[in-house]
């Protein structure tokens, strides 16, 4: 197995921090954090050979797990993302590829989320301790690396904020975000619904908007705010 990705932009590394001091000790520490990774994600591999079709390899990597509820959300939302990166011109490539993986960390139960994150050297805010299903998008991200060999720093970066989104967001990372709202898994229709719908009337960064003053509205009643959430609206709304 190769040895888990590094963002090479470490302004933007979202998992990975290193707390020794030395060289030599921070050789020791990444080679533990390294071995602690191979033996989480072989565990969660198991028979699972990747073909290289995102699509086949991600929802037979999701059946191996018995997850056909999330087959069929990624799948929608697979959809709704190829429909918005030919409206917007963003890369179809890129965003079939996101929107397959987004969820993939769903093998992973909520309850064992927050003791793998931190196994697999992933960099935990307090609001994801507290409520550790918001990090299936950066778990999420890491096995989408470490799984399915995606290198591609865009892909891996709307995968680790398509629940949250983030300040200084890329059009794709925008595009992922909206189409997991717009793939909606529950009963009835969304309650964010027209005014996502008229944000896209405009772009994506409209409807991005739109869907963050929806959270800022709910915020008080949701498990967390996140602060990834709070900048973003700082950045899209202008809210204070």
């Amino acid at each position: 197995m190769r040895k888990a990705w590094i963002s090479p932009d470490k302004t933007h590394r979202f998992w990975f921090h290193r707390k020794t001091a030395t060289i030599g000790r921070q050789s020791q520490a990444i080679a533990f954090i390294i071995k602690r990774m191979q033996s989480l994600i072989l565990l969660l591999a198991g028979s699972f050979q990747p073909s290289g079709n995102i699509p086949h390899d991600a929802a037979n990597f999701l059946g191996m797990h018995h997850l056909p509820q999330i087959i069929q959300h990624s799948a929608g939302v697979a959809a709704e993302a190829a429909r918005l990166a030919a409206r917007f011109g963003v890369d179809g490539r890129q965003a079939e590829t996101a929107a397959w993986l987004h969820d993939i960390s769903a093998v992973i139960p909520t309850s064992q989320r927050l003791e793998s994150a931190r196994g697999l050297g992933i960099a935990v805010l307090p609001e994801e301790a507290a409520c550790p299903m918001i990090l299936h998008q950066k778990l999420s991200a890491v096995l989408a690396a470490d799984l399915f060999s995606v290198t591609d720093p865009a892909v891996l970066s709307a995968i680790a904020c398509h629940t949250t989104l983030k300040p200084g967001a890329s059009p794709l990372d925008m595009l992922v975000f909206i189409a997991d709202k717009l793939a909606w898994d529950q009963p009835g229709e969304p309650p964010y619904l027209s005014q996502l719908q008229a944000g896209l009337a405009v772009s994506l960064q409209k409807a991005a908007a739109a869907f963050l003053m929806h959270l800022w509205e709910q915020r008080a009643h949701l498990p967390v705010w996140h602060p990834w959430t709070e900048a973003a609206c700082r950045d899209l709304v202008g809210l204070e």
